[in-house]
């Protein structure tokens, strides 16, 4: 028996994906379309390494169905911005040198993104509320945090 053919819209271009409708979407993503942003950490939608935005709402792609993504706009790390011309939230992590090992890179900035959609000029507790389900193995959350109040256009405030 074949495959469905599912359609899914990634960053802006329809593709035609052959494979069953449980598959997660980060396997196809990673798999199928080569989109490397989006991290395999837990698999169980608990860290955010394979966050996503479907709709404009962060997602963990690990347990998300691909038949559930169908008729709806999925973004990736890649869609943001490129190499020449970054998405303000990836210049603000650049700037901010939010980044150690990595792993949670993909998901932090993510996470900021839908954020900054919904909320665009947030307080740090807002971030921090934002970013609280995105595991951080290495420790970098003050840039972290630097980065995505930055990306806000808004300055870490002082602590008395």
């Amino acid at each position: 028996m074949t495959e469905p053919i599912i359609r899914l819209k990634v960053n802006g271009r329809t593709h035609e994906i052959n494979a069953a409708p449980d598959t997660a979407l980060l396997y196809v993503l990673r798999n199928d379309l080569e989109l490397n942003g989006p991290k395999f950490g837990c698999g169980l939608g608990e860290c955010g390494t394979c966050t996503v935005l479907i709709d404009g709402v962060a997602a963990r792609s690990c347990v998300i169905p691909i038949n559930g993504c169908m008729d709806r706009e999925i973004l990736t790390l890649e869609g943001l911005g490129s190499r020449d011309h970054p998405d303000p939230v990836q210049d603000a992590f650049i700037r901010e040198q939010a980044a150690q090992c990595g792993y949670c890179l993909n998901g932090m900035i993510m996470a900021t993104k839908a954020l900054l959609m919904r909320t665009p000029h947030p307080s740090e507790t807002e971030v921090l509320e934002a970013l609280r389900y995105n595991l951080c193995r290495c420790g970098a959350h003050i840039e972290i945090v630097r980065a995505a109040m930055r990306a806000a256009g808004r300055a870490i405030e002082e602590q008395d």
